[in-house]
């Protein structure tokens, strides 16, 4: 079959031009979209009297078999498309035309490439939004289900990655659900955008066609109709948006991982990593390397490669539609696709994990994570909180120069800094207290992260 536009041309396509401007190997993934967008356009075509009603027939059972054909050649690992095919629309009509003949050329009545590509990315990419988010739910559940078991056990919490106060573990992974719950909600903003119907708008202009772009908007699942024709043809927003939704994704991810890398690292100890996760060393046996971890936040440049590739595809393009846009396809796959493995991947590495308790105890021995907790006793004693941040950073030098752990220092060895110490100060040093003292909304009591915890299970309820 000819190309689609080949009519006012003289000579064929020289074949490093052909090979170079074909998109075949990125939008053959749209044909599923691609045909349901035109069973909805042939029948909408027949409605509206456009097409008589035999031929729309035709072509929708056209369509059904086409769609079958391609299904089973996947399904037996076959090729179907021509790999020199432009791209994976005129391959679907070619398909189409061995199955009902010339009528299959009616099927772009009303219609250019522009708004039929446009509106199978718009719907793939939405409905790979959709298995994404599932993805992002089963991590967060994996969050709050181990969370519940965690809510007293101690862990040191870290500001300049250096200790600052005692938290929760259960408050510490709790921390990436409510990362993942903004995640959860940006893809569902962009899929609102995404879901805005190009079809109708033809190649720029719209169309003399009496079209009912309703009927279509409603069959495929769209929540609105493009309103303007030329930007409906050009508009890549709803690109930028989602891979802006999984760079930040892939951050959240990363800042994940990079925890991961730490807890694991013998030095800490605070986390093994199932085998089936992690890889040795070529040439030192001892090794067990986080390698999901490190590729998950090393697959961080995929995301953020794919956005600034979009962004730079699309600045200063004039309208309307640009060849230079038949790359967006292969931006928003990448940064789906990437998306969805490191979302699987990162479940997959705590499935089998096992947190290792008493060594994160053991690692606030001494860490003087409990210091606010004494100037907060002088502050409630009426000492002014600047004035008692002075005198326990001076208790504190006191310890470092004796070796001391500040929770070993005794009601009156602290009388000797101030003399409104006492033995219930003493008890405020214990790191399980300083955790169980924090009680304001959001914080790492017991108390707070179960408040915390059922909030978030009610997010998670379908």
């Amino acid at each position: 079959m000819s190309k689609l536009w080949g009519g006012r041309f003289e000579k064929d396509l020289d074949t490093q031009v052909a090979r170079f401007s074909s998109s075949l190997s990125c939008d053959a993934r749209l044909w599923s979209a691609d045909i349901e967008g035109s069973v909805a356009h042939a029948r909408m075509l027949g409605q509206q009297g456009i097409l008589p009603q035999n031929e729309a027939d035709a072509l929708l059972t056209g369509l059904q078999r086409v769609h079958a054909r391609i299904e089973n050649a996947f399904a037996k690992g076959e090729e179907i498309f021509s790999p020199e095919a432009e791209d994976v629309h005129s391959e679907i009509e070619r398909l189409l035309r061995e199955e009902v003949g010339p009528v299959a050329g009616k099927l772009h009545t009303a219609r250019s490439r522009n708004d039929q590509v446009a509106t199978a990315t718009r719907l793939a990419a939405a409905r790979q939004i959709t298995e994404l988010q599932t993805e992002i739910r089963a991590l967060q559940a994996w969050l709050c289900e181990t969370a519940e078991a965690e809510v007293e056990t101690l862990l040191p919490g870290l500001t300049h990655f250096q200790p600052a106060q005692p938290v929760s573990l259960a408050h510490h992974l709790m921390a990436y659900f409510w990362m993942f719950q903004r995640d959860h909600e940006r893809y569902t903003d962009a899929v609102k955008r995404t879901l805005s119907l190009p079809l109708g708008s033809a190649a720029l202009a719209g169309t003399s066609f009496a079209l009912d772009r309703e009927s279509v908007s409603k069959e495929l699942g769209f929540v609105s109709l493009a309103e303007n024709s030329m930007d409906a043809v050009s508009d890549r927003d709803f690109v930028l948006e989602i891979l802006s939704a999984g760079s930040i994704f892939a951050m959240h991810l990363s800042r994940l991982s990079e925890e991961i890398v730490i807890w694991t690292s013998p030095t800490f100890g605070f986390l093994t990593l199932d085998d089936s996760v992690t890889t040795g060393s070529s040439i030192m046996p001892q090794k067990k390397n986080p390698d999901v971890a490190e590729l998950i936040r090393g697959r961080t440049g995929r995301a953020y490669g794919a956005l600034v590739g979009a962004l730079t595809m699309m600045k200063s393009l004039p309208l309307a539609y640009n060849r230079d846009q038949q790359e967006d396809k292969i931006h928003l796959f990448q940064g789906l696709d990437n998306a969805l493995d490191c979302a699987r991947l990162m479940r997959r590495m705590f499935e089998n994990a096992q947190f290792h308790r008493e060594q994160m105890s053991e690692a606030l021995k001494g860490d003087f994570s409990n210091a606010t907790d004494l100037a907060d006793e002088l502050a409630r004693k009426g000492v002014p909180f600047r004035e008692a941040h002075e005198i326990v950073g001076q208790i504190v030098r006191h310890c470092l120069r004796s070796g001391r752990a500040l929770e070993s220092m005794s009601a009156g060895e602290l009388c000797a800094f101030h003399p409104t110490f006492d033995e219930s100060s003493v008890k405020s040093l214990a790191h399980s207290a300083v955790m169980n003292a924090r009680t304001s909304r959001g914080g790492t009591s017991p108390e707070c992260v179960r408040e915390q915890i059922t909030r978030a299970k009610e997010l998670l309820r379908p």
